[in-house]
């Protein structure tokens, strides 16, 4: 004889496999966070890191960023130089980036990422090769900007993503704003290896 049972034990059983799932799903979320966290501590400190040359891992990034990076107000400084965090919206989310600048405001390293970017298109910020072409720009009288056919020989122009203009746009909105937050700010710093030698970065508004 076929077993039935009523539409109320229905409810309450589902309702109880709900409860259930949902604990557990809250259990391994809470236990996994100081991982995640750790692991997304690491990831950006890599990306500094790669601003300034020093390749890293996971397990390094941590060592290599205490010996080479400090922070101060919102800003990383590095022996020689300046890294502007970067944020922004691309076409399907977030952007972000890094930006290394020399004491005369001249770019020396960047490394940019994405959340949801088109591959082969606007997700081609994450590259190495994006990220050279911003490599001896300015930030000084005035924002980096992406342009489609960019002149070389312009500092402040920096080739567009082939076939990723919002993306593009938001690459040159969030240099924008990182420009107007960080201009006329002076950042003295030292040098790693001449304690006694300062000198002062000037973003000229």
């Amino acid at each position: 004889m076929k077993k039935t049972f009523s539409n109320r034990y229905i409810f309450i059983y589902s309702g109880v496999l709900v409860v259930v799932a949902a604990l557990i799903l809250t259990v391994v979320a809470v236990s996994l966070k100081p991982a995640q966290e750790k692991n997304q501590q690491a990831e950006t400190k890599q990306m500094i890191l790669k601003t300034i040359g020093i390749e890293s891992t996971r397990d390094n990034a941590a060592e290599l960023y205490a010996k080479h990076i400090t922070e101060a107000d919102g800003y990383y400084t590095f022996s020689g130089g300046i890294i502007i965090p970067l944020h922004g919206t691309g076409l399907w989310g977030p952007i972000w980036g890094y930006l290394a600048l020399d004491a005369e405001s001249t770019v020396v390293g960047a490394v940019f990422d994405h959340k949801g970017e088109t591959p082969g298109l606007g997700g081609e910020i994450a590259s190495d090769k994006f990220a050279a072409r911003f490599i001896g720009k300015r930030m000084d009288a005035e924002p980096i900007h992406l342009k489609k056919n960019a002149d070389p020989a312009n500092p402040y122009e920096v080739d567009a993503i082939s076939g990723g203009t919002m993306t593009s746009n938001g690459v040159t909105a969030m240099l924008q704003q990182a420009y107007e937050q960080f201009k006329g700010y002076g950042l003295k710093f030292k040098e790693a290896t001449q304690p006694e030698v300062s000198d002062t970065l000037n973003l000229k508004p």
